[in-house]
């Protein structure tokens, strides 16, 4: 019956027309002459254990590369001594989302409040470092520590500034309507890269005689200024999707602007984009290697310092394919969790 089942699906699904077979069979042949190599590559000739690249085969992946180095990737130049403090910090935002699959709807507001306004000021003094604790400056951090705070920065900080510039832009005042539209398309019409430029390079030049501003700080904020362009014209397709009898009903109820918008549109507007919303925060986590390019040693930037050690020289695979691992199960969670929120939060009938 199985077998039954999946002759069945495979007719209907990769064989239905001749052009589907000749595309299904092309894929199979790709599958089977890359996937076996790269899985005796990676698995059955590669070798896990060792200290020393002498300890690798002639053949196969050199995982001891990723054991030696591993805690650099995670934590860049951090202090051995502090990385609980880093820890600590992660632990936290992973309980607090954990959190928000338990309580009650009522609750949760009080969780996205410590998100976006608490989580972020607890973070930065663990990380950072005061009351007693020992002063991190930012040029140490590194690694996927480092890929994950700005990519959670600019998720929690791009969010509600993108939010306020969609509404700004459908606003009946020109004013604050033109500043959004302006605003949404400087941002939306240059590249990212040209954006780490200016805040790590030419933003300090505009500021006053000693004044000091970190850059890792200045290098958030562009991320998240940047990003935010592209939330507000998601969210603006799920305003302009809602038909004008929401915005009349809520009127009918006496409703000012803000309480119209936040308890009645914005929530039925975001829940028709979160797929949009998911696919760009994906974006942002795996745009943040081009801060390598500004000097900042995330964890592509530490896979370059080590595969260009004289003892390490040839690690390069190695070292990307873990990156692309990490990167590919972090864009996983994202979208499986987005999953999740479109599935709870239909409406429409199954």
């Amino acid at each position: 019956m199985k077998i039954k089942n999946l002759a069945n699906w495979s007719r209907q699904n990769l064989f239905s027309s001749w052009y589907n077979s000749l595309i299904s069979l092309f894929c199979i042949y790709l599958i089977i002459i890359t996937l076996p190599p790269f899985i005796d590559w990676a698995f059955l000739s590669a070798t896990f254990d060792g200290n020393l690249k002498t300890d690798c085969k002639t053949s196969g992946a050199c995982w001891v590369f990723i054991k030696v180095w591993f805690e650099k990737f995670m934590y860049g130049f951090y202090p051995v001594e502090n990385i609980w403090r880093i820890n600590l910090s992660f632990l936290i935002l992973i309980l607090s989302i954990a959190a928000s699959f338990f309580v009650r709807d009522k609750f949760k507001i009080y969780i996205l409040f410590f998100l976006i306004f608490i989580f972020p000021i607890i973070a930065f003094i663990l990380i950072h470092g005061s009351f007693g604790m020992q002063i991190v400056e930012s040029r140490e951090w590194g690694g996927l520590a480092l890929t994950f705070i700005l990519a959670i920065f600019g998720i929690i900080f791009s969010f509600p500034l993108g939010v306020l510039l969609a509404l700004g832009r459908r606003s009946e005042l020109p004013v604050i309507k033109y500043f959004s539209i302006c605003f949404i398309e400087f941002w939306r019409g240059i590249p990212l890269i040209t954006v780490l430029f200016a805040a790590a390079v030419m933003f300090p030049l505009l500021l006053p005689a000693d004044t000091y501003v970190d850059k890792t700080l200045r290098i958030a904020i562009g991320i998240a200024i940047f990003e935010s362009a592209y939330i507000a014209e998601v969210v603006r397709g799920g305003l302009q999707s809602l038909p004008k009898g929401q915005y009349d009903a809520a009127r009918s109820l006496g409703m000012g602007y803000w309480k119209m918008n936040f308890f009645i549109i914005l929530p039925q507007a975001i829940k028709t984009v979160i797929p949009g919303i998911a696919n760009t925060f994906i974006a942002l986590l795996k745009d943040t290697p081009l801060i390598v390019l500004v000097g900042m040693a995330e964890i592509l930037g530490m896979i370059n310092l080590a595969k260009a050690n004289p003892y390490w020289l040839g690690m390069a695979v190695e070292g990307y394919v873990f990156a692309a691992a990490i990167f590919w199960v972090a864009s996983y969670f994202l979208s499986s969790y987005s999953q999740r929120l479109e599935n709870k939060y239909s409406t429409e009938k199954k």
